[in-house]
């Protein structure tokens, strides 16, 4: 007789959940931002950049975890859209930062507000005491995370 697949613990499962509602709140909250002429790839430039206006694209590059010339021709992209310009850095002239015009800070509030209700319709099912708790219990397994990941200098 086979034996049954032994019941997965919590170690297992927590990891593949956070995965799973990580992955349903991105392809939920794609399917909004299509709705008003988005893409992945535009909603995350506009977010990070109304988060941290004036980084540069080396910046964008490692905040979106892709290389710099993938960063290159999505900053180019918004640029033609005039959502993004780039400004010389005033102590590097080699150095350009990026900013949102008008026309993507209103775009990047309507995204905003669609996180926003996106979250509070994912969290419907729980109290306020509940997504209390989740959000502090996040951070803390966030904060462990980041003391675990290697330093720059250590890095290969």
């Amino acid at each position: 007789m086979l034996n049954p697949v032994p019941h997965q613990d919590d170690r297992r499962t927590i990891g593949f959940l956070i995965s799973d509602v990580a992955r349903l709140m991105r392809a939920s909250f794609d399917r909004r931002v299509r709705e008003i002429g988005l893409t992945r790839a535009q909603w995350q430039v506009l977010v990070r950049l109304g988060r941290r206006p004036g980084i540069t694209q080396s910046e964008l590059a490692e905040l979106l975890e892709v290389e710099r010339a993938t960063a290159g021709r999505m900053v180019d992209r918004l640029e033609r859209k005039l959502w993004v310009e780039r400004r010389a850095d005033a102590a590097d002239r080699r150095v350009n930062r990026l900013y949102l015009t008008a026309a993507a800070e209103a775009v990047q509030a309507r995204v905003a507000s669609l996180g926003g209700d996106l979250v509070d319709e994912a969290l419907v099912p729980l109290a306020e005491a509940e997504r209390l708790a989740l959000a502090g219990l996040l951070e803390r397994v966030k904060g462990q995370l980041q003391t675990m990941a290697p330093t720059p200098e250590a890095a290969p």
